[in-house]
């Protein structure tokens, strides 16, 4: 087996993951700057901060049909060079609605890659690392998050023009990714299901996987017969309901634990504790980094105890932590560092748990033939509710207070809890195609 090939290829597609958390954090340490630019009201400056969030539902939402069409390399390609595109014009705007639209295609392609870079892993990764490969594209995200942070704190004193360097520097990885990507094949699974190209789908195997590509050709091509011999449903008919239902719960339990909230408002919530600018930004670096530690933990136990187990850790840890939020800021608890500790240790349980599992689970779940638009169900869903919570969440933290606010999220991780217990399957060391025969109803 050629797994120094498929690492490689991974981390290369897992570029698409580092672009995808720079461009979603890197507005927390410029959205200050850009209200006063241009004199932005409240609606404008949540609309400024909230549109690359917008072009990622859309781009989520149809991000599986240029997958399914074109390819999954393809696909990869066309999103690099948005990324590129919208550094660029976010960098150089000076006009607002050139800078909103630099950022809503910067959106489109983080959503795009939110379905097309998991599923491109998953159909290239053999079974018994699947997980950990695909969680290097989690572990990119959260490593271009924390590289955000870093950067922003390190270019906040240049002068009034620090925000256009703090999103313009997102070129160099963007113009790495538009190259890089051309040097990797395209997914077997999609030469076999959507193209009939059998022989070139068992060469790029034949790389993968020698000693197992003709029964990984055979085990492909018998799975989608049996569908091609079955009236053809789409992803909402009663066959697909298990993974649709798993896919889109998921999804919700991932954004209403409050990650995103907490991502992008970050030095906010730090400063409504009483730290200063300062050091609320340098915090935020710290929500960062614990990502990345914990993410790379996770990598590293994913296939080893599955993804329930990780799962169920991080539910309870996440159920406490922000119930200890909730209840400093009812009793105004404040002293120190007790909120921004409370904070990173939500993040550590949330790295472990979530963070790591939701997209190498919901690349899982799909069959081969409709894997794009479950993918991209499961990534729409996740980022609507992204959008929702990211929008709404300044306004619901003065209207009900921050104890509410994560009172709230904190209940909703006791139902994540019973989920997880009560219904999400195991799928590790599974090859696609058994998990396909287990979780379908045929």
């Amino acid at each position: 087996m050629n797994n120094r090939k498929v690492f490689l290829w991974s981390i290369v597609v897992a570029l698409g993951g580092f672009l995808f958390g720079f461009d979603t954090a890197v507005i927390s340490g410029a959205e200050k700057a850009i209200q006063q630019y241009w004199s932005l009201n409240v609606f404008e400056h949540g609309l400024t901060v909230s549109i690359a969030l917008i072009g990622t539902v859309i781009g989520a939402l149809f991000g599986g049909i240029p997958s399914d069409r074109l390819g999954r390399k393809t696909t990869l390609f066309w999103i690099a060079l948005l990324y590129l595109l919208s550094a660029i014009g976010s960098a150089v705007a000076t006009d607002w609605y050139v800078f909103l639209f630099s950022r809503f295609i910067g959106g489109l392609g983080v959503g795009a890659s939110s379905v097309t870079a998991p599923m491109y892993i998953t159909e290239i990764s053999p079974a018994k690392s699947r997980g950990r490969l695909v969680a290097l594209f989690q572990f990119n995200i959260v490593f271009g998050i924390l590289v955000s942070y870093l950067s922003n704190y390190a270019l906040q004193g240049i002068g009034e023009d620090a925000w256009r360097w703090m999103l313009g520097v997102e070129a160099l990885p963007a113009l790495l990714f538009l190259i890089t990507i051309l040097g990797v094949p395209e997914s077997p699974r999609w030469l076999i299901t959507k193209k009939g190209e059998v022989e070139k789908a068992r060469a790029v195997l034949a790389q993968i996987d020698p000693a197992n590509a003709d029964a990984i050709v055979s085990d492909v091509i018998t799975t989608h017969q049996l569908v091609q011999d079955s009236p053809s449903e789409s992803l909402f008919s009663a066959k697909y309901r298990t993974p649709v239902m798993l896919a889109v719960l998921f999804a919700v339990f991932n954004q209403v634990s409050g990650i995103n909230a907490i991502i992008y408002y970050a030095p906010r919530i730090f400063e409504m504790t009483g730290l200063g600018t300062s050091s609320a930004l340098l915090s935020s670096a710290g929500v960062g980094l614990i990502n990345f530690i914990f993410t790379l933990l996770a990598m590293n136990f994913i296939d080893r105890f599955g993804r329930r187990v990780l799962m169920l850790i991080g539910s309870v840890g996440l159920i406490v932590t922000l119930g200890l939020v909730a209840r400093s800021f009812y009793v105004q608890d404040f002293s120190g560092m007790t909120v921004p500790i409370y904070l990173f240790i939500y993040i550590a349980f949330f790295a472990f748990s979530q963070g790591a599992v939701i997209w190498v689970f919901i690349s899982e779940i799909f069959p081969n033939e409709v894997r794009a638009s479950g993918q991209a169900l499961g990534s729409f869903t996740h980022w609507l509710m992204a959008a929702i919570i990211a929008f709404t969440f300044p306004y619901i933290a003065d209207t009900f207070g921050g104890g509410n606010t994560f009172l709230f999220f904190s209940i909703m991780m006791v139902l994540q809890l019973l989920f997880v217990w009560r219904i999400m399957p195991e799928t590790k060391g599974t090859s696609l195609e058994q998990i396909e025969r287990t979780i379908v109803a045929h």
